[in-house]
């Protein structure tokens, strides 16, 4: 079993290894260009804290035999602490105060773990609960990309509202309510007699009959 634990840690870390760089394309056109054009950091930031938090949980002190879990996942922080410093030299300065602001975040997050589970936890507690920070921050590291599109989705939302209300409340036959109109109007200029009653104003002829008859 221990053989067998180590054999598929090693595949393991390679395919995370590999993971891990994959971004370098990336990185290598920011490098070029001398700027993060569209892309996000939050990603890279993310896994910096979810590879910290898995490389504690490694240790020897909070869980026995995963040391190749701290090994990969250290390298990984190395690697992303690298890409988010190409941001935040490289991002335009929103960027920057954005990514320097959640780094600093993360920061935080792994040092209160760390020092939770180091003064106020011990053996199978320890474990559980540095297990589950990494579990959950994790999850939220593979959720990560999908905040560029969370705006739009309100947006699309929203713009789906209004073309509801649109295809509701449009006039389908705007022909037939202008000849409504129009007979609706010919109706209110009929006389007494019956007969249209005609009255020009602003100089143009008056032909409606004078009291002696003329017109």
């Amino acid at each position: 079993m221990n053989i067998a634990h180590f054999i598929f840690g090693v595949f393991g870390n390679a395919t995370a290894l590999f993971l891990f760089l994959a971004p370098v394309v990336t990185f290598k056109r920011i490098i070029k260009n001398k700027s993060t054009e569209q892309f996000s950091g939050i990603p890279y930031v993310m896994t910096l804290l979810n590879n910290l938090l898995s490389a504690w949980y490694g240790l020897p002190f909070v869980s026995p035999n995963n040391i190749l879990v701290t090994t990969i996942n250290g390298t990984g922080a190395v690697i992303e602490s690298v890409y988010v410093l190409i941001f935040l030299i490289l991002a335009p300065r929103k960027e920057k105060v954005k990514i320097g602001g959640l780094l600093a975040i993360i920061l935080s997050i792994f040092a209160i773990v760390a020092l939770v589970s180091l003064l106020a936890l011990h053996d199978t507690k320890r474990k559980v609960f540095c297990g589950v920070a990494a579990s959950v921050f994790s999850i939220i590291m593979y959720g990560s990309p999908l905040s560029i599109m969370v705006p739009n989705g309100f947006g699309s939302a929203l713009g789906a509202m209004q073309l509801i209300l649109y295809f509701i409340y449009y006039d389908k036959n705007p022909e037939e309510k202008k000849k409504t109109t129009t007979d609706h109007g010919v109706e209110l200029g009929l006389n007494g007699n019956g007969k249209a009653h005609h009255n020009i104003q602003d100089g143009k002829s008056n032909t409606q009959p004078s009291i002696n008859g003329h017109v």
